[in-house]
Order: structure tokens, then sequence, then C-alpha cells
């Protein structure tokens, strides 16, 4: 079966392989096609899109945007968008203008729970590129405040977390509207991390995101059961939603996580982006 992986990150945000690298590695595990969904940046693409024609891997235009929702975190994904687009352009600013606010508000806040870490070293370890929590997490492990990545967040930098700092974030219908009106599909990534926890919960705001635009499910993840995906394939059916699926490599950054497949057993076929092409060509 030929495979893809629609969630991969760069160091255009906070990946740690050069767009160039990661679709190099693409052709090296014999994937057909990966889509570049770095958070709130769409700084990658033209790079990887010039290499993917170099190599002969179909390289997707995307965009993982992060948006409001109270009980949990959701993450927007956007496929076939135009990185140029002037509305695009002008409200990926803003966010980042945002994520930029909201890293010296961190250094502080671990500064007083007894942390020595600077903004120099964020931005050694980001080296010139998008500032994201995962360089302060290598920052934490280096110094032996944590012992691992995974510490990092659950100690000090996830949701929740002694050290975590919210930032502004557009709405779910604003995330969408965005990604429309740049010639792109959304789609909701890794439904489980929304915080639900009733099933009919998920299905009433799919329900409504439909009506706004939605396109597809990410209904393969890393970090998804088999339970899950089944549930989420029968969603996206019911719903007629592109099904989509891809690993959320970001190198070394996410160690545990192989692009393509995952935590060893992701395999997404070439058919769901198949289906994405062809619900783009409908203009739904």
């Amino acid at each position: 079966m030929e495979t893809i992986d629609l969630h991969a990150h760069t160091t255009a945000s906070d990946g740690s392989l050069t767009p160039a690298e990661l679709v190099d590695l693409a052709c090296q595990i014999g994937l057909k096609a990966m889509a570049i969904t770095d958070h709130d940046t769409v700084a990658g693409v033209a790079e990887a899109l010039s290499r993917g024609k170099e190599v002969g891997v179909e390289v997707v235009p995307g965009i993982e945007i992060s948006a409001e929702f109270k009980t949990g975190t959701m993450h927007m994904l956007g496929y076939f968008i135009d990185p140029a687009h002037p509305a695009l352009v002008s409200s990926l600013t803003k966010l980042q203008e945002a994520r930029r606010n909201r890293n010296p508000k961190i250094v502080a806040k671990l500064n007083e729970l007894g942390v020595d870490i600077t903004m120099e070293e964020i931005e050694a370890v980001a080296g010139g590129e998008q500032i994201g929590r995962p360089h302060f997490a290598k920052v934490l492990e280096s110094k032996g405040y944590v012992s691992s990545f995974n510490e990092a967040f659950d100690r000090y930098l996830a949701k929740g977390a002694s050290a975590y700092m919210d930032k502004f974030r557009f709405t779910p219908a604003k995330a969408m509207d965005m990604i429309l009106k740049a010639g792109g599909l959304p789609v909701l990534a890794h439904p489980f991390t929304l915080g639900f926890n009733e099933p009919e919960e998920l299905e009433a705001l799919i329900s409504r995101m439909v009506d706004n635009g939605l396109a597809g499910l990410e209904v393969y993840y890393s970090e998804h059961t088999s339970e899950m995906n089944e549930k989420y394939l029968a969603l996206a059916e019911k719903y007629d939603l592109c099904p989509t699926g891809g690993s959320d490599f970001h190198g070394n950054n996410k160690f545990k996580i192989e692009l393509g497949r995952g935590m060893g057993n992701l395999a997404v076929p070439y058919a769901w982006l198949s289906c994405l092409r062809q619900r783009l060509n409908k203009g739904t």
C-alpha cells in the first residue's frame, strides 16, 4: 500500500529537521506524499515544495492552527492552502506575535519557580526560527531540570502545568475561515485532545463545524488507539468528511514518533489524500 503522512513539522516551527531534510526523509522511507503542517506559520512550505519536486515526493502545502477551545486543546489542519494569500499572511502575523509575547512570560514564570533559564538560551536552541514550547523543553532537559522531553511538558509546559502561559487564539470558525479563504481544506486534528467526556459532545461539535466548512477529520494519529480510529472513521463517514492521518512528526523534539510510522504502526493510505484532492476540486 502506498502510504503518506499529512501531519509533520519542520524547523519553521518546532521540528528539528529543515523542510528540505524532512522531504528527504520522506523519500528515504518511501512515502508517496506528505504535508508540511507547521504551527501558525507557512515559512517552510516553499522550501519543501521545491525539494519535493527534486526528489519525487508529493508535498502538500499545509498548516496547523491553534484555535480557542475551553474544554481542551483544538488544532485545525489546513491542506492545499496558498501560503502567500494576503488574508492568511495577515492573520498568521497576529498569531506569531502572540507566540512571541508569550515566550518571555514562560521564562519569567520558570524563574519564579526557581528555574535558571533565559530567553537567550531559548533563542539559541530555536536557531532563529519560530520559538515553541519544545525549545523550552530542550533547554530544561539540557540543564538537568528534567530528565526527559515529556517530563518538561508534564511538569512545566503542558496546559495546566506550573509554567504554562496561554496565548491569543482565533475561534474555530475563524481558523477554518482562514484556511478556506486561502483556498485550502480545514481538517480537525487529533480529536481526543478536545477534552470531551462523552462521545455525543464530539459528534455535536463536528456537526456544527461541517456547517462552517469542515472538510476532514484526522482519523489516524500517533496517539490514537484502535478504538479511536474506528470511532473517528465512523464519524468521518457519517458526516461525509475526508479521513486523514499523520504522525505529528517533530524529529528529535518528539523522538518516539517516526515519520510515516508514528509509534510504529501508523499507515495512512494514499487514497485519503485523493479524497482531499477530489473535495478540493469540487470546491466543497
